[in-house]
């Protein structure tokens, strides 16, 4: 289904919990996302608690029973953590042993070692892009700054010049690439399949982190022409290059689950037979569980028994990595449960009415919600949940790989121009020691650039696929 087809879907739709009229029920949605952005950017209210009380006014707001609203959230909540807060998990403690064990410093250190001062903002998008890939990307930032600031600072590199392309890979695997939370919930908001996803998020992210990346890097730099704050700029003590896994290794256990999505992506294109016995070894092989489970396990040979982990240190990098994750999984599940409000409401369904006869791709529709979230909002990870919840209706007629169009649609939508209400915003203005207006002119800039060609990219392959 390339363009909204509302009657087709309208005998679907659920039993709103609210008779509200759409008048109604767009103020309610007004109401709700005022309060978020109110309670986090105004109050510091965290995002956990700040999503439950929106979701609590908008149910309110369009004149739902109370413990209705309570239901649809609770449901919204549970089932959002059931389906991704394993895979987060898993993510989490495959990104911990790579940055524990040496691996993502072995990574950064080969690709820059071979990298000239042309080619450096094209290995910086690199090593974002593939330390990116397992790991979140607060913590990708945090992996990457040092050795921005070092690189930037040695090779006399204005900071934009190398600092855009790394945040540039590392926003785009955010966004676009499974295990991250925001697409793994899209994902299974709209019942997209994951190696499919996969697949064609690659094939955008690819020309999208190279446009907002090495290219806009040059323009960024004339704009806010700075050098890395001294302050900031770390020592590397000798000790980190005692022992680390091998680049080759390194990497091939980095994307070990990623290979095992796609070969059962791939399978499930040429045989297309849920019965034949190929195909059921990888849907097990494939699945988003059993990947990164097995990465995990690899991971604590190849770069925990690798660095000179014992097992008591292994087992104490696993455990530390979860402590961590514990808000991300609450913010991610609150999310779903704002999203589930929505959709109880009948805010779907209402947008589906009031879009009746436009001619607009479901696509771009997609995308508009998300970016309107994600303004109002902040983050890219409530935007991509709420607007899966809000468009999950347009898949119902759609093929696989619209679908999956459909999910990177959203998660595109999810990046655009960050600014004062997204952390992500107050991280790159600090490690990069700029005001206000310069991480405005950069960053955001950057952001919006990704979300613009994401986009662009989905809709081309839309007519090919």
């Amino acid at each position: 289904m390339t363009h909204l087809s509302v009657e087709m879907l309208a005998a679907d739709a659920a039993e709103p919990i609210t008779s509200a009229g759409h008048a109604q029920l767009g103020i309610a949605v007004l109401a709700g996302i005022a309060v978020i952005v109110v309670l986090i950017t105004k109050f510091k209210l965290h995002a956990f608690l700040s999503l439950i009380i929106g979701s609590l006014v908008l149910g309110a707001a369009a004149g739902a029973p109370l413990d209705k609203a309570i239901a649809s959230f609770s449901t919204g909540l549970g089932s959002t953590v059931a389906g991704t807060g394993v895979l987060i998990a898993l993510g989490a403690i495959l990104g911990k042993l790579l940055a524990d064990s040496g691996g993502a410093d072995e990574i950064v250190d080969t690709i820059l070692a071979k990298a000239n001062r042309r080619s450096m903002p094209w290995a910086m998008v690199l090593i974002a892009c593939v330390v990116g890939l397992p790991i979140f990307f607060e913590v990708g930032i945090v992996l990457l700054i040092p050795v921005v600031l070092l690189v930037a600072k040695r090779g006399n590199f204005s900071l934009m010049r190398i600092g855009i392309p790394a945040l540039a890979g590392l926003s785009v695997m955010h966004g676009l690439i499974p295990p991250h939370p925001g697409p793994l919930v899209a994902i299974d908001a709209v019942g997209a399949n994951l190696g499919i996803t996969l697949a064609l998020g690659v094939v955008v992210a690819i020309p999208t982190a190279i446009v907002a990346g090495p290219l806009f890097s040059r323009y960024a730099a004339r704009w806010v022409d700075i050098r890395p704050p001294e302050n900031m700029i770390p020592e590397r003590a000798s000790a980190e290059l005692a022992k680390r896994p091998r680049f080759g290794v390194t990497v091939a256990t980095v994307l070990l689950p990623v290979v095992m999505m796609l070969a059962k992506a791939l399978v499930d294109i040429v045989i297309d037979d849920p019965e034949h016995s190929v195909q059921r070894v990888f849907d097990v092989i494939g699945s988003p569980m059993i990947a990164l489970l097995t990465g995990v396990v690899v991971a604590m040979f190849t770069l925990g028994r690798a660095a000179g982990f014992t097992k008591g240190r292994i087992a104490t990098t696993v455990e530390s990595s979860l402590g961590p994750i514990a808000g991300v999984l609450l913010i991610v599940g609150a999310g779903g449960g704002f999203k589930q409000t929505l959709v109880d409401a009948g805010v779907g369904q209402m947008i589906l009415d009031i879009s009746k006869g436009w001619n607009i791709s479901a696509l771009l529709l997609a995308w508009l919600i998300a970016v309107a979230i994600r303004l109002a909002t902040g983050s890219a990870t409530v935007a991509t949940i709420s607007a899966a919840g809000l468009v999950t209706p347009l898949a119902a007629d759609m093929s696989s790989t619209h679908v999956a169009l459909l999910v990177l649609a959203i998660g595109t939508g999810s990046l655009f121009f960050s600014h004062v209400n997204d952390a992500g915003f107050w991280m790159v203005k600090e490690y990069f020691g700029m005001n206000v207006g310069q991480t405005l002119k950069t960053w955001s800039v950057m952001e919006t650039l990704i979300s613009v060609v994401g986009i662009a990219c989905v809709l081309l392959l839309s007519l090919v696929v």
